[in-house]
């Protein structure tokens, strides 16, 4: 398995298990009110940071468990990177689209920034779990 590999294999975990965290306390904390008024934006920053925090040390973690791992790039790993970057970016797009048309309609902010980071964490999931994919089915010749 390849360092760009393991890579997005983090990459995957990390959003998938910060994302869980913050859905798990946000809906913790409803308390019988609507979802909207339950307090989100500290577990936001917090999972947020947790997930970038958690993504660095599993980053050095494979460079201290294997230290002469090659992470040269190669063209293969260049194009497993592009495509997987361009299909992830597509749910940056939609929930960039979302949010606009949610704050153009007066929606509350809870659901705004519950939509973008949603994207964020679907572009994440997908982007990865499309270079995974790639890595072992190889790539696609148009």
């Amino acid at each position: 398995m390849t360092h760009e590999e393991k890579r997005a294999w983090t990459m995957l975990v990390v959003s998938v298990v910060g994302y869980a965290v913050y859905a798990a306390v946000v809906l913790s904390r409803i308390d019988g009110g609507p979802l909207s008024a339950t307090p989100y934006a500290g577990v936001l920053l917090w999972t947020v940071g947790g997930a970038i925090l958690a993504n660095i040390v599993a980053e050095v973690a494979m460079g201290v468990v294997n230290p002469r791992a090659s992470r040269v790039k190669d063209v293969r790993d260049r194009e497993i990177g592009r495509l997987g970057d361009h299909v992830g970016q597509a749910f940056v797009v939609i929930g960039a689209v979302s949010a606009m048309l949610m704050a153009l309609a007066e929606w509350d902010w809870f659901w705004i920034a519950n939509v973008i980071y949603l994207c964020f964490v679907l572009s994440a999931v997908v982007g990865s779990l499309t270079k995974v994919i790639v890595y072992r089915t190889g790539v696609p010749q148009w």
